[in-house]
């Protein structure tokens, strides 16, 4: 192996510059060329490509976003997008892939590795915290730290004016984010994909915490969640507990966005690193994961068919410091 590719494919999460600045590091030290994707899998059709040297990625660690860009490509997914992609690879001399995104990223690898052949090594890249074979994805710690400021804030209003506020954060198919930052807030209620919401519930703590004489109540709520988003628990709020004033806040991209936590600083850098390692070792369609502070790696198709779960202790906890 003398050439490899680098890219960043779907949502963007905080820490994806620094994966990209340990790989293509960890690649020239290896006397590796680095060939940076620019806009994911739509950059490898367009042949929007170009060998990148260690002062490319100079002071970007410490920068949201990715300097690659990103993109979701449906051209990759026909069969003349893959052609295209594969030629343009083949002119490139590329000879294997390092990829930073999510199930969707990894699932376009497989599918194109069965086409062509094309080893690929994949970082977990999204804040979502959704795959298996990690236990934590580049951009989580960042996202949630996000919201946990912003709630502690919204907590603060709440409190002055005795309002109920309905704070919802990203999480359309998985509940971590939900469930970190409304732990580490102290939330009264915390809705998420994983365990049935009943609004019944809900209602009846907030009108126990109102004999109480307790007025602030902050719910979050993922977006995903099974009985719907933050407007959607507004609505049923707002008929339960009419003499309540019930606020929205909608955190929505900013959980994306800014200067990534030293944990995903530190977690990008060495799955970066581990990744090339990965390459050179032969691995193929296989993403790098971190499992108890050890690199471990797992198959694409194992990484795809199921999504992370909320472990049985950490779902009784939320049950028990929200009652």
């Amino acid at each position: 192996m003398k050439r490899i590719g680098v890219m960043t494919s779907g949502g963007d999460s905080p820490g994806m510059n620094a994966a990209i600045r340990a790989v293509v590091r960890t690649a020239i030290y290896h006397k590796l060329e680095v060939v940076g994707i620019r806009r994911g899998y739509q950059g490898m059709i367009d042949n929007d490509m170009s060998v990148m040297q260690t002062t490319d990625v100079s002071s970007i660690i410490q920068r949201g976003g990715t300097v690659l860009k990103t993109a979701r490509s449906k051209d990759f997914m026909t069969p003349e997008g893959m052609k295209q992609a594969y030629d343009n690879l083949q002119a490139q001399h590329i000879d294997g892939l390092v990829l930073i995104g999510g199930d969707g990223t990894f699932r376009g690898a497989n599918a194109f590795f069965d086409q062509y052949a094309i080893p690929a090594v994949g970082l977990p890249g999204t804040i979502d915290k959704d795959l298996s074979g990690t236990d934590f994805t580049i951009g989580f710690d960042t996202a949630v730290n996000t919201a946990v400021e912003a709630i502690d804030k919204i907590r603060d209003t709440a409190d002055a004016h005795n309002r109920i506020f309905v704070v919802e954060v990203m999480g359309r198919d998985a509940g971590y984010i939900a469930l970190y930052s409304g732990l580490s807030c102290g939330a009264e209620d915390i809705l998420i994909p994983e365990l049935k919401t009943d609004m019944g519930e809900v209602v009846t703590r907030i009108l126990d915490d109102k004999r109480r004489k307790k007025d602030v109540h902050i719910i979050v709520v993922a977006e995903g969640d099974d009985f719907g988003n933050a407007e959607a628990v507004k609505a049923v709020l707002t008929d339960s507990v009419p003499d309540a004033d019930i606020r929205v806040c909608v955190l929505g991209h900013i959980q994306r966005g800014g200067a990534p936590s030293m944990a995903d600083r530190v977690l990008a850098s060495r799955l970066g690193y581990a990744a090339v390692n990965a390459l050179l070792r032969g691995e193929k369609q296989v993403m790098i994961g971190q499992i108890n502070n050890e690199i471990v790696s797992t198959p694409f198709k194992e990484v795809v068919k199921q999504s992370a779960q909320i472990p049985a202790d950490m779902a009784e906890m939320t049950v028990v410091l929200t009652a």
